[in-house]
């Protein structure tokens, strides 16, 4: 690549920062509260009991096993969203490392499809710890329903909105959930412990452990979504690195505190056998008032997940849309708020249909969960090969961010993500349902994708485009 490529490359990276079409408004504390935000939902607050139930103390290894395989995406995700910042994140990157196909591929099924089940499951999730703490006051999924409405209606007002929501609800969380741990640490509760001490035997499951890296990693999965508020982010450089990196190190020590704190007041065997294993915490530590603690926890945690999706994904499908791989119609913004209002009401809508279709039978939702992360988790293993295969296409190019050590973070990054996938199915029975499912959403999403690049957009499958062609949209 030549001295006048990198010139031209650096330039249309400013250009796309400085000149996009969003309006750039948000800082450090939104982007770290947006990574913060999304992770720390209701499921990774049950899936992260769950683990300390099964392995007790120990589980602290895979979860920092985890933590290291977050910062491994992180540092993915800096590199490539600073040397490429277009809203599409994933795509974006994609279609210049390994072409449309991959592209369209990768973020429809890591992304698009995953919010579609996580996000239903997660208002189911609230529907159900409300129904049980104030049984018979609210109608069968009105709770879920009526939050997702009010979400859609307040992101349709810009981004200044989402900002001031979104750093209230962050730091709420948090604040519940290091309450939580401490308290149930320093024996500071106003119920009595179960145990004055952890158990005797810290690790039970001896090198078996390592096996629920599988689901320690979901208590991480979702920080890479400040990559698509690039072209609204102050200073990208530093602060979009930054949000990642302190989001995950925040997350580390508030879940460690979190499950530890439990393991003092609820039976082992509880947790890891209860479908709401916060709701026994709560009410352990706290009595009937816990039962207070955990619903506005649960509705802070629901509302920061919901919101962070409803920004982030609307997104990702304008920036696919002005890369020509989703139709043009995302990229449609509000005149009056800047907001791209028709993705923002195309996300609720596909919300809204699992609750609509399966509100009463929420395993199987949770199922889909379970197989729609296994897709996450391949977006994760193409983002590191973007990487890689980036450095070796344009290796002069100017990166504002490089990642440390390459290619070491990128090599355990894709190799962690392989062994989760491998053991993502918590049965073995689940296996094949689980596995089943994966492959016709990966199925559907191929075939969708063929047909579109090749009827619509009139361009080869695996052909990356040039970088300049992205940077200069």
């Amino acid at each position: 690549m030549t001295d006048a490529d990198i010139s031209l490359g650096s330039r249309s990276a400013e250009k796309a920062v400085s000149h996009g079409k969003l309006r750039k408004s948000l800082g450090l504390v939104t982007l770290l509260s947006v990574s913060v935000g999304l992770v720390v939902s209701q499921g990774v607050m049950v899936l992260m009991l769950q683990g300390a139930g099964i392995a007790g103390p120990a589980f602290l290894i895979p979860l920092s096993l985890a933590f290291l395989l977050a910062l491994t995406y992180a540092f993915s995700f800096s590199e490539l969203a600073l040397m490429i910042p277009r809203a599409g994140s994933l795509s974006s990157y994609t279609e210049v490392a390994l072409g449309h196909f991959a592209a369209i591929v990768s973020t429809f099924s890591g992304y698009v499809v995953v919010a579609m089940f996580a996000l239903s499951a997660e208002l189911l999730l609230l529907d159900q710890i409300i129904s049980i703490v104030y049984p018979g006051v609210f109608p069968n999924l009105s709770v879920a329903l009526g939050v997702l409405v009010l979400f859609t209606l307040l992101n349709l007002l810009g981004i200044d909105i989402f900002a001031r929501l979104q750093t209230a609800l962050a730091t709420m969380m948090l604040i519940i959930l290091l309450a939580l741990g401490l308290s149930a640490l320093t024996g500071s509760a106003s119920e009595p412990a179960l145990s004055a001490s952890l158990p005797e035997v810290w690790n039970p499951m001896g090198a078996g452990v390592l096996t629920l890296v599988a689901m320690a990693i979901w208590g991480f999965v979702g920080a890479e979504f400040v990559c698509p508020l690039v072209e609204e982010s102050h200073r990208p450089e530093r602060n979009i690195p930054w949000a990642m990196i302190l989001g995950i190190t925040i997350i580390f020590v508030t879940i460690a505190l979190y499950a530890l704190g439990a393991l003092y007041y609820v039976p082992q065997e509880q947790l890891a056998s209860n479908a709401l294993p916060h709701y026994l915490y709560a009410t352990a530590l706290f009595g009937e008032t816990g039962k207070h603690v955990l619903v506005i926890a649960a509705i802070t945690a629901t509302c920061s997940t919901l919101n962070t999706s409803l920004a982030a994904i609307p997104r990702m499908l304008y920036g696919m849309a002005d890369n020509g791989q989703a139709f043009p119609q995302f990229k449609l913004l509000s005149r009056r708020f800047n907001s791209p209002w028709v993705a923002v009401l195309f996300v609720s809508g596909i919300t809204g249909v699992p609750i609509l279709f399966m509100g009463d039978d929420p395993g199987v939702v949770g199922m889909l969960l379970i197989a729609a992360a296994i897709a996450w988790l391949l977006a994760y293993v193409v983002c590191h090969l973007d990487v890689i295969a980036l450095r070796r296409r344009y290796p002069n190019l100017r990166r504002p961010f490089r990642t440390p050590f390459y290619p070491l973070p990128q090599l355990f990054g894709i190799a962690g993500m392989l062994i989760s996938i491998y053991y993502a199915s918590p049965t073995p029975e689940m296996a094949e349902a689980i596995f089943t499912s994966a492959g016709v959403v990966l199925g559907l999403v191929s075939l969708i994708a063929v047909v579109w690049i090749k009827l619509v957009m009139r361009k080869p499958l695996f052909s990356p485009e040039p970088l300049e062609n992205v940077l200069n949209r």
